[in-house]
């Protein structure tokens, strides 16, 4: 593996795990009064842009990371609609 192929790998590892915990914490207590709809909805928008984006250069840790972090994302989003 290349260096700058252990870079992204390593970048899309780091982003993409910082999500978990506060998906975790959302779905567990459903609390969502901290989270900004309007970040998360233009945030979303552009994890699916980054993933387009990275799909259309076969840049495989850009295409893994942002599926990961659109699904978490879009989850996040999800419940921010539902809980309000």
């Amino acid at each position: 593996m290349q260096l700058i192929d252990f870079i992204g790998y390593a970048a899309a590892l780091l982003t993409t795990a910082s999500f978990v915990p506060q998906a975790w914490h959302t779905f567990t207590t459903r609390d969502v009064s901290g989270i900004s709809l309007g970040m998360y909805s233009a945030f979303t928008a552009g994890i699916a842009c980054w993933l387009a984006y990275g799909w259309l250069l076969s840049a495989w840790p850009i295409v893994i990371a942002n599926s990961i972090t659109l699904a978490l994302a879009a989850a996040i989003l999800f419940m921010k609609l539902r809980f309000r």
